[in-house]
Formats: C-alpha cells, structure tokens, sequence
C-alpha cells in the first residue's frame, strides 16, 4: 500500500529518487505511464499485470476500450530502480505531466503519482469540498 506525499527532484537526465517507503514494493519492477489528469501512474510489476488482464478481458471492439488500451500502453516505460532508488522517466512522460525539476509524489492506495506541482496544488484545492462530501458515498455510514 502506498501513502504520502513527496518532494523528489527529476536529476538533469529525467531520474527520480522514488521515496525510501515505496522502494521495496517496486524493486523487482515497476511500470510508469499516463495516468488521469496530467499525473503519471507508476505501478507495481504485479499490478500492472493484473490490470493487464482485466483489459484483455475487454471487447476489443469496444472504441473506447481501444482508446484507452492505445493511451495507457503507448507511453508505458518497464523500469527497474537502480542501487539508489531512481528510475528514469522518459521525455514523453515528462511532457505529459508538465514535469520538471521538483515534482510531487504521492501515494494512492495501489500505486504512485507523480505530478507537476502545480498541478497537483490546483487539483487538491479543486478536490477539496469534494472529498468531504463523497465519504458518504464511497464510505457510506463512516
């Protein structure tokens, strides 16, 4: 499970030190690629797979399957965090997110953002009346 937030720096060749507390799910592996709303989705080797799965399970014929499928696989990178924790985001993936130097990483329950942090401030004060009222819905009687 990956919680918390972050305030890495991308080194001058587009590496990331993954936060120490997310290093052991991810050392045999990880995949990054395009997540929602600007934010790259880092995943784990397992769940990436699992995720794999259910999309061949998808009718193929399905636009929007397709349109996903092509979106989510196009820009996915297999990475392997070297001796110091830092995987590589590639140009495309930089570009996407708006990513630069700092950046924020933030734990998601079963997987990692990585976000411009801009962005990320935008979102969370746009989130923020709606977070409080989705725990009813999400978590009804909480």
């Amino acid at each position: 499970m990956f919680f918390g937030t972050y305030t890495p720096k991308l080194d001058d060749k587009g590496r990331l030190f993954l936060p120490a507390k997310f290093r052991d799910e991810l050392t045999e592996g990880l995949v990054v690629t395009r997540g929602q709303e600007r934010c790259l989705t880092v995943w784990s080797l397992a769940d990436f797979s699992r995720m794999t799965d259910r999309l061949r399970e998808a009718p193929v014929t399905n636009k929007g399957t397709r349109d996903y499928v092509r979106m989510l696989f196009a820009a996915a990178s297999q990475e392997v965090p070297d001796k110091q924790g830092r995987i590589s985001i590639p140009p495309v993936l930089r570009e996407y997110a708006s990513l630069s130097k700092d950046v924020m990483v933030i734990g998601a329950m079963n997987r990692v953002e990585i976000w411009d942090p801009g962005s990320w401030q935008q979102y969370s004060e746009d989130q923020e009346q709606k977070f409080s009222e989705l725990s009813d819905e999400v978590f009804p009687g909480i």
